[in-house]
């Protein structure tokens, strides 16, 4: 097999080499590889690989959506080899877990204040608290035309004088890089890229002791002082310690797309991590237990006190308490220029599963409301 060009798995040459273009439109939805011509015409041509999920194939043009979201046009006549690829890699280490799994418990552990549901998509709204509060998340068909669903969701979003995001995934078994080509051609901007990365729990408590570190089941004045995001309002803090019960939680088949109203019940159990300092916390975390899973979030350190270990002190003393409540398995959501919080947690055994974008409705389209 002769390996040319790009950084993605490339494209198999048989020993004859012979390179044959094996997919067609009829293939779009589906994870390929392909090899084309990065120079065509120029002497010393060079192959460039590229692999994703093919979201549209119109005029000799494909478009391919790659693990991270990048989509990358390629025109048909450069096209050298092409096959389907299974549909998402296999991973080496941590749980095993689905897309869809991963986004109902991260949905839970960061609930709005408001949610109502369009078919198997979630409208949730939290008067403007961070886009994962006050974005759609679709986890299945909307029951309508996605033009149609698109003018409901702008409507009910700008009825609360909220911008209208939608919030995708891609590279992993059942992500939505269909969805993502399809905002793109009506003008939805892409705003923020993350990744939600997951590892297994035992090793996370067993990184320190957590000397120090006091566990509260409330974000007090304390911990809310060390927390980014200052002057938190009181839907903040309803979304930060539990907000709606029901948030993230598929709706009932005589329920579905009726519009109804999260009802009250028990949720996962929330858990807030403070390191005291003296006129500030030094650190603090924020884990949701929800089954076998542990959410960390809100993990800050005091600028004059890093690198000293108290990241992981806190991730460690919540961990330990996750385990005593059941769970086995952690997952978090980095930025995707984070370096630093990226090399503290693959150091803790996390890595990444899928990315996640969040989309915004064209300035001018009806309903989007203020931003």
């Amino acid at each position: 097999m002769i390996r040319t060009g790009g950084v993605d798995p490339p494209v198999e040459i048989s020993a004859t080499g012979r390179l044959e273009v094996r997919i067609t439109a009829a293939d779009v939805g589906k994870r390929v590889s392909v090899r084309c011509l990065s120079e065509p015409g120029v002497p010393g041509e060079k192959f460039t690989d590229t692999v994703g999920v093919l979201t549209s194939w119109n005029n000799s043009v494909l478009l391919i959506t790659r693990r991270n979201g990048e989509s990358v046009r390629i025109a048909e006549s450069t096209l050298v080899a092409g096959k389907v690829v299974p549909a998402a890699p296999t991973r080496r280490r941590g749980p095993a877990a689905s897309y869809e799994e991963l986004a109902r418990v991260a949905a839970r552990a960061w609930r709005p204040v408001e949610s109502e549901w369009l078919g198997a998509w979630e409208l949730r709204a939290a008067a403007g608290f961070t886009r994962r509060a006050n974005s759609v998340l679709p986890l299945g068909d909307p029951g309508m035309p996605l033009d149609d669903a698109l003018t409901a969701v702008r409507r009910w979003y700008g009825e609360r004088g909220l911008p209208a995001y939608v919030q995708t995934a891609t590279g992993a078994e059942g992500t939505q890089e269909l969805l993502c080509a399809e905002l793109e051609r009506r003008g939805w901007m892409r705003e923020v890229t993350a990744e939600v990365w997951t590892g297994p729990l035992a090793p996370v408590a067993d990184r320190a002791e957590g000397a120090g570190v006091v566990l509260s089941r409330e974000a007090d004045e304390a911990w809310l002082s060390r927390y980014q995001r200052k002057g938190v309002s009181e839907v903040a803090l309803r979304v930060l310690h539990g907000g709606s019960p029901r948030a993230g939680v598929p709706p009932r088949a005589d329920e579905a797309g009726s519009g109804a109203e999260a009802e009250p019940g028990a949720g996962p159990s929330v858990w807030f991590a403070t390191v005291p300092g003296t006129e500030a916390p030094a650190a603090i975390g924020r884990c949701v237990v929800d089954g076998r899973w542990a959410s960390f979030a809100a993990v800050e350190v005091d600028p004059g006190q890093r690198r000293r270990g108290l990241a992981t002190a806190v991730m460690a003393a919540l961990a330990r308490r996750a385990l005593d409540e059941g769970a086995s398995a952690a997952c978090l959501q980095v930025e995707t220029d984070n370096a630093g919080a990226r090399a503290l947690y693959a150091g803790m055994g996390f890595s990444a599963h899928h990315a996640y974008h969040h989309y915004r409705a064209p300035e001018g389209a009806a309903g989007t409301g203020r931003g």
